[in-house]
C-alpha cells in the first residue's frame, strides 16, 4: 500500500499481485481504511486479466474511469542497446522538476521522483531552458523510465527519441540492460515511439476503486 498525497496513480495505490494472506474483501477493507488514514481515494493497481482483477470485481469495485492518467496503461520493455545514443547527465535543474512535475514542487514530488534506486534526471536545454525531460532509475540490471515530457513548443522534433536515446545510454553504464516503462492506452504517439525504439507491451493494468464510495 502506498501513499503519496495524491501524486502520482502508482505512489497513491495498493499493488494487488501475490496473496494478500485474507480474503480479497477484507483485504479491500484494509485498502479503504489505509486510504482514510492518508487521506488519498481507495485505488487497487490491478493487473489486466489476472485472478486478482476477478475477485476485486466480484468484491464490488469498479474501474476507474475517470483516473487523470487514463483508465489503462500499458507496461512496455525493450532492450537498452537497441536504442542507447549518446549519455544523459543527471541535473536536478528547476526547469526539469517545473516540467515534469508542475510549478508547485514540494517535499512529496521529490520523494516519488527521487527515490527508487540511482535516479537521472535527464533533460535537453535550449538558451537555458529545459525544453524536455524524463526520469530514470536503475535497479538491478532495469531501468525504469518515467515523466517523459516535451514542452508543447518543440513537439515533433525528435525531441522524446534523442532523450531516451540518452537515457539509455546512461542506463547501460551504471548496468542496465533491459527498460521498462508505464504509458496510457490512449498515448498512440508515445506508444508509437516506444515501439519504434524497440519496445514491445509485457501487460496492462488499470486502477479500480470501490463502487459505492
Amino acid at each position: 500500500m502506498r501513499a503519496a498525497a495524491g501524486f502520482t496513480g502508482r505512489a497513491n495505490s495498493t499493488v494487488t499481485c501475490g496473496d494478500p494472506g485474507m480474503p480479497v474483501p477484507g483485504a479491500l477493507r484494509t485498502v479503504q481504511g489505509f486510504a482514510r488514514e492518508h487521506g488519498i481515494k481507495p485505488t487497487a493497481h490491478v493487473v489486466n486479466g489476472s485472478a486478482a482483477e476477478a475477485a476485486i470485481e466480484s468484491a464490488g469495485w469498479r474501474v476507474d474511469l475517470d483516473h487523470p492518467g487514463g483508465s489503462e496503461s500499458l507496461v512496455m520493455t525493450g532492450p537498452l542497446e537497441k536504442f542507447a545514443d549518446g549519455v544523459a547527465e543527471s541535473l536536478d535543474l528547476p526547469g526539469w522538476w517545473e516540467l515534469t512535475a508542475g510549478s508547485e514542487v514540494s517535499d512529496v514530488h521529490r520523494h516519488v521522483l527521487g527515490g527508487g534506486g540511482n535516479v537521472c534526471f535527464a533533460s535537453l536545454t535550449e538558451d537555458g531552458v529545459v525544453i524536455a525531460a524524463v526520469r530514470g532509475a536503475v535497479v538491478e540490471d532495469v531501468l525504469h523510465v518515467a515523466r517523459l515530457a516535451v514542452r508543447p513548443s518543440h513537439r515533433r522534433q525528435g525531441l522524446a527519441r534523442k532523450l531516451m536515446g540518452e537515457l539509455a545510454g546512461w542506463g547501460l553504464e551504471q548496468g542496465a540492460t533491459t527498460c521498462v516503462l508505464q504509458v496510457a492506452e490512449h498515448n498512440t504517439p508515445a506508444i508509437r515511439l516506444y515501439e519504434e525504439l524497440g519496445c514491445t507491451e509485457h501487460h496492462r493494468y488499470r486502477y479500480w476503486i470501490p463502487a459505492v464510495s
